[in-house]
């Protein structure tokens, strides 16, 4: 019993593995949900196996899934999908404050490191009122949004089922998430201009962050903008724009995806399709037939994903920013990393760096993994790479794979959707004990030949 009570005080001194625990229990009560014969149109339970991967996408707001969303789940399904989308948007402990708000109760201290610990911020002052504006700022964008998308749901579904899908769609773009209730994605819509923009608004909005549009307001110029907000911006607006022209330019002929198209479908499609491989899985094309240059393209867009503090994934675009800058000022032969007149911490780049590694080496190990347990499937090496990707960095585009994964394959992708859900240092700090014994030496220097 001693040993429960200080492992069970070893937990509360570690943040990251209250994040994981908390995170794995909203999915295990999720797919418990899901699981009920209640959850599924047959009347029938999916199987746990089925029901874990959903509810595991769901949460890590990925939106890969094994049955058609609109047709296998009931209303009770769907709702526990959309609450499953919320939670994983806004993060646990947000939740858990918003509940303590409704119910009136004031939020503990270490709550509140919690909060501050999940938003990725340096100080424990205002984190109640941070919160707050988070949640407002969250429930507004999604309202307007959903006001928006009723325009066209509502003339093609109706009054009721079409404020439902409004708002359901507006809550899983700006989560991210990428699930659909149309039974084919946005496919039907790929030349509406209202679909088209809302969405993509949505995701973009959702995926640069809250801290950032705050910046954006409180500065008032873009000069005094922060050394995040900066690269967010930058390196997010040349990412939306080369992803455009590329995907423009390689698919035009192609009469399987936007050749068919006139030009105003061909931006249009182009435009989206630039927008959701940055962790949303929405799709207004075939993305099974896109050309393999153009899935190279999406592959990258993934891998980098979108902004930190957001509801995207990928290895973020402030990783990718502080790698190119150091590589830069190295080449330059500066004694440090600087841009835009900011001295970027040695500790931030080995930070990033570390991201880029954990997340190749896991993205490689299960896509091998794979090409072993899906070997009979007919998929090719890059569709399984396109999986993986696509769930690590909680994008939930597929090219055909996910409904046929075997049962390992499942297991696999819900694992490394939570862990890009998370953020593989997060996992790693959790697992990982603290050295107790630092001290005031330093070792000799050690040579080492690199390249």
């Amino acid at each position: 019993m001693k040993n429960f009570y200080n492992s069970l005080e070893a937990l509360k001194k570690n943040p990251y593995m209250v994040f994981i625990i908390a995170f794995a229990v909203i999915i295990f009560i999720g797919a418990i949900l899901l699981d009920l014969p209640l959850a599924s149109q047959s009347g029938r339970s999916i199987g746990f196996i089925d029901a874990l991967f959903t509810a595991t996408s769901a949460t890590c707001v990925t939106g890969l899934a094994v049955v058609n969303t609109a047709e296998h789940w009931t209303i009770f399904g769907k709702i526990v999908i959309l609450v499953l989308i919320q939670m994983g948007g806004l993060g646990v402990m947000t939740m858990s404050a918003m509940i303590s708000f409704f119910l009136g109760k004031k939020i503990s201290l270490k709550t509140r490191v919690l909060i501050m610990e999940e938003r990725n911020v340096d100080e424990l002052q205002g984190v109640v009122r941070l919160t707050k504006s988070i949640l407002v700022y969250t429930f507004l964008v999604e309202l307007v949004g959903a006001v928006l998308l009723s325009f066209v749901f509502v003339k093609d579904y109706g009054i009721a089922e079409g404020i439902a899908f409004s708002i359901f769609h507006s809550i899983s773009s700006f989560c991210n998430a990428g699930f659909d209730l149309t039974g084919n994605s946005m496919i039907n819509y790929v030349d509406n201009p209202i679909i088209t923009f809302t969405i993509s608004s949505l995701i973009i909005i959702g995926g640069i962050g809250y801290f950032v549009f705050w910046d954006i307001y409180d500065s008032k110029s873009i000069k005094r903008l922060t050394l995040h907000s900066k690269l967010v911006i930058i390196i997010s607006s040349v990412l939306l724009f080369v992803g455009f022209i590329l995907v423009f330019v390689l698919e035009y002929n192609n009469a399987n995806t936007i050749g068919n198209l006139n030009l105003s479908g061909k931006i249009q499609a182009s435009i989206f399709q630039s927008v959701v491989p940055r962790t949303a899985g929405f799709n207004s094309i075939e993305i099974g037939s896109l050309r393999m240059p153009t899935v190279m393209v999406m592959v990258i867009l993934m891998f980098i994903g979108g902004s930190s503090a957001s509801t995207a994934g990928g290895i973020k675009v402030t990783t990718l920013g502080v790698i190119l800058v150091s590589i830069y000022n190295f080449v330059k032969g500066k004694r440090d990393i600087e841009v835009f007149m900011k001295r970027i911490e040695y500790t931030t780049v080995i930070k990033a760096v570390s991201i880029v590694g954990i997340a190749v080496f896991l993205i490689n190990v299960v896509t091998f993994i794979l090409t072993i347990t899906e070997i009979n499937k007919g998929f090719d090496y890059l569709d399984m790479l396109f999986e993986t990707i696509s769930a690590f960095a909680t994008v939930g585009l597929s090219r055909g794979l996910t409904p046929e994964l075997s049962n390992i394959g499942r297991i696999l992708l819900s694992l490394v959707m939570f862990v890009g859900r998370l953020g593989p240092l997060t996992v790693a700090f959790a697992f990982l004990k603290q050295h107790k014994n630092i001290g005031n030496y330093m070792y000799p220097e050690g040579k080492i030949i690199i390249g």
